[in-house]
């Protein structure tokens, strides 16, 4: 199982938000290049970052600072927000990002999913926000009426890498993972599926790996380290 320690960019600076809300920010003395060296040093070797003014004005903003992580460290790395063309993607493929991560785009245009996955074979993840069991776009801003079962049967015939799960209820409360529901998520498609939201411990991680879900392929892992409940070099020996 893969762990994806996470870095969230805000206004240039690591940052978590609680159950997705812009107005209850945390911000953390770490510049991104910083906890990104702090991750690789400790021998992480995939890391989730986010640009999150992207994914809000749905366009790149920290993409300079994200190039900076790329080049300095030698991650597989997953990048999300703002992505929202072909051309976008390919200028993150091109600096060495290992998968894309599209949302809101692939969710408001199916059609645009499909030619990215077709276009970029491995390279591309979905972003599934979800809000009791609804999916969320635009940084989680906008609430829709599409579940997100009944959207990943409807594209079940595309090509995707990789589907990120975010349970926006749990995302930052360190209350713990939905896992289950995740799971059960997993089996409507065969696709790896990542969890994200509410990881609160090592045992939480643990609790995953246990399950030895087929589809589940691994965790995102971030307030927990940022806040100090989960000791980063305990969890380096468990990847």
């Amino acid at each position: 199982m893969i762990i994806f320690p996470a870095i969230d960019i805000k206004d240039g600076k690591c940052v978590r938000l609680l159950k997705g809300d812009y107005n209850n920010v945390t911000h953390y003395k770490k510049s991104p290049l910083e906890q990104a060296d702090e991750f690789f040093h400790l021998g992480f070797k995939n890391i989730h970052v986010i640009d999150l003014d992207g994914a809000l004005e749905g366009k790149l903003v920290n993409k300079s600072i994200i190039e900076k992580i790329i080049k300095k460290n030698n991650f597989k790395i997953q990048v999300g927000g703002g992505i929202r063309s072909l051309e976008n993607i390919k200028n993150w493929i091109d600096v060495g990002v290992d998968k894309v991560i599209i949302g809101t785009a692939a969710i408001k245009n199916q059609e645009f999913l499909k030619m990215a996955c077709d276009k970029y074979k491995k390279k591309i993840a979905l972003s599934l926000d979800v809000r009791n069991g609804f999916i969320a776009l635009s940084g989680w801003k906008k609430q829709t009426d599409i579940l997100a079962l009944d959207f990943i049967k409807k594209i079940a015939q595309t090509k995707i890498s990789r589907i990120i799960y975010t349970d926006i209820n749990r995302d930052g409360t360190k209350t713990g993972p939905n896992i289950e529901g995740t799971i059960d998520f997993s089996k409507v498609i065969n696709v790896p599926t990542v969890i994200s939201g509410g990881i609160a411990s090592i045992k939480d991680i643990l609790n995953i790996k246990e399950k030895k879900s087929p589809n589940i392929e691994g965790v995102v892992v971030g307030k927990a380290i940022y806040d100090g409940n989960i000791d980063l070099r305990k969890l380096s020996k468990i990847i």
